[in-house]
Parts: structure tokens; sequence; C-alpha cells
């Protein structure tokens, strides 16, 4: 099934598409797709449910994140445009979910942001607690899947003393949704097509087959490192074609529209604007 959270931000209610991708109404169903909800989401024919009128804004599929982590250079593709080698173990990092914004909000860059860049992640939704669990049986802990932009500005995060979060957290900088889309939908998770455009122009391409550390590889190690709760969120890592990785490097302005895919997850349109 593929569901979403529809309304202005801060008022989103749940919803689920029909098979005709109509938005239905959950919220007589359910308060909103946030804890422990997610390790049990609701099963049934979205015709029983109230068509919502109109289009309104969809926000982040998931509500009340506890935590987003992100695993860096898990694309063997990735690491070789950068010019470095595969990890030995996932680059782990975090992001601010005050970043957190809806899949059709504008992204805003920072004042004095000159370097903001795209990555197009596939986005794990924990559902159910994560304590220590194995490869085997870590899919049994996933909620569903989701897109998630991980826009970095690389000047502070590459470029100031300190870790990464910094030029991953401002405000806007973690596009997500537009559905949190269950496993069964999926044939296969490690064989998405992934893609993002900028301004119409193909930028980036891949294949979640190119990670480095699968889904169940990454959700069994970091449940040895952290508890994974119920509406944690983790961006498992970027193919090739970032802005930093073109010849030469190509980031984002004023006036930019970001447009990512991934095949099953739908397709996120993302302006660029700039803060005052």
């Amino acid at each position: 099934m593929k569901f979403a959270r529809y309304g202005e931000p801060g008022q989103e209610r749940p919803g689920v598409l029909d098979a005709e991708g109509r938005l239905r109404d959950l919220s007589g169903v359910l308060p909103d797709l946030a804890g422990a909800v997610l390790g049990d989401l609701p099963r049934l024919n979205p015709e029983s449910l109230p068509l919502v009128d109109g289009a309104p804004r969809l926000g982040p599929p998931v509500a009340q994140v506890g935590k987003l982590i992100c695993i860096g250079l898990n694309y063997t593709d990735h690491a070789a445009e950068l010019g470095v080698g595969p990890p030995a173990d996932p680059v782990i990092f975090l992001k601010a979910t005050s970043a957190i914004n809806g899949p059709f909000d504008p992204v805003s860059l920072p004042r004095g942001a000159v370097r903001g860049d795209w990555e197009v992640e596939l986005g794990v939704v924990i559902g159910r607690r994560a304590k220590y669990v194995s490869e085997a049986r870590a899919p049994e802990h996933v909620a569903g899947y989701t897109i998630i932009n991980d826009v970095s500005e690389r000047g502070l995060q590459l470029e100031r003393s300190g870790q990464w979060t910094k030029g991953k957290s401002c405000d806007s900088f973690a596009p997500m949704g537009p559905w949190l889309v269950t496993p069964d939908e999926l044939d296969d998770v490690q064989a998405l097509d992934m893609a993002v455009e900028v301004n119409g122009v193909r930028m980036q391409s891949g294949n979640t087959r190119r990670m480095i550390f699968s889904v169940a590889q990454i959700v069994a190690y970091l449940s040895e490192l952290m508890t994974l709760e119920p509406g944690d969120v983790i961006a498992t890592g970027t193919p090739p074609g970032v802005g930093m990785g073109h010849k030469p490097p190509r980031y984002l302005a004023e006036g930019d529209e970001m447009v990512l895919r991934i095949s099953g997850l739908g397709e996120q349109r993302s302006p660029v604007v700039r803060d005052e």
C-alpha cells in the first residue's frame, strides 16, 4: 500500500492511495502515520474511505521522526566519482529532523550558501523496535520505503571544521516522500532505479543494486549501535551524479527545480529558493 500525509505544515492528516492513485482520507482509522502505528499499518480497501477533495499539499509521509540516520559513500560508483575507495564499515552521520520537508515544498539555501547539492536516496522507515537484530530478521522491522533528498551544502559540509552534520541539516534539507510504500509493493528493494533531474536535465542516475551495504545489512548494523525505534528513518546513500561530482561541479541556484524519482516510490519536485 502507499500511504501519505496531506495538509498544511503541522496540520497533516493521514491518507492512503487507492488503485487509481486517488488520495483517500485515513484519519477515521488512525490518528497519524507515526510511532507504533507504523508497525501495524492497516490493511484495508481504500475505496471504503472518503476521497480527499482537490489537490492538497503533501507533507512528509512519516510524522514525529525520532532519528534521521544517513549512510555516506554507500554506492560503489558514487565512491568512485569522488575518488575514494569503498568503506569497510558503513559511514554514518545524523541529519537534524528539523530539516525534514514535504516532497513538493521549496528547498531553501541558507545565507551565503554557494554549493548546494542534491542526493537522491532510498529512505527506510522503521516500523518495529530493533536492537541487535540479524540481517535475516532486519526486514521484519521495516514499515516501508520512501524517497529522501539528502540536500547538502558542500562548503559547510567539507570546508568548515567539525562534522558533516552542519552541511546537511539546514532547514528544508531533507525533502521526504511523496509516499510511504509498504515492502510488499516492491519486487526487490535492491533493484530500484533512481534519478535526479535539475531544470529538466538528468544529473544523477543509479540503481540500489550498487549499494555497498544492503538495506538489511544497514538495519542490522545500526541496531548494534543504537536502538531503532518506530518512526526512525534511514537514508541509505546516493548513486553517482551529485553536483560535486560533475566536471566542472554544478551546484544549486535560486530558481532551479529538482525532480527526484525512485521506481515504485513516486516523484519529488522541489523548487530552490534562498533564505532572506
